[in-house]
């Protein structure tokens, strides 16, 4: 993962933890590919200013995923999610093709849904 995707997908889940002014600025750097210079002019504060801002925030947002572990939690959610997905589908084409069970049929429906759900949140 590269570095502006890395702090982007880290400001996504630890943002709040920064001030506004510190979020305004990683978002225009890795967001928004502003220079130090044109974050300056938009912010009033000095290019050095801005600097020191953005590495700080980074080190926030690295130590909170340090501690915290929110995005690789979410990760490998994501991947038994799939995994799961993979076996409905066989339980389907199985139930399809032998059983033809309405109750089979309803129960993957009410997991699919069910899993859907937890998509969004994740």
């Amino acid at each position: 993962m590269s570095k502006n995707l890395e702090i982007s997908t880290l400001l996504d889940y630890y943002g709040m933890l920064l001030t506004d002014k510190q979020r305004e600025t990683v978002e225009y750097y890795y967001d928004d590919d502003l220079s130090l210079g044109e974050i300056a002019e938009n912010t009033g504060i000095s290019r050095q200013g801005v600097r020191d801002s953005i590495k700080r925030s980074e080190t926030i947002l690295l130590e909170a995923e340090e501690k915290l572990g929110l995005i690789k939690k979410s990760e490998m959610l994501k991947k038994s999610l799939e995994e799961i997905r993979k076996d409905i589908d066989i339980i389907d084409e199985k139930n399809m093709k032998i059983y033809r069970s309405d109750i089979v049929n309803e129960s993957i429906k009410k997991i699919l849904k069910e899993l859907n759900g937890i998509d969004e949140m994740i």
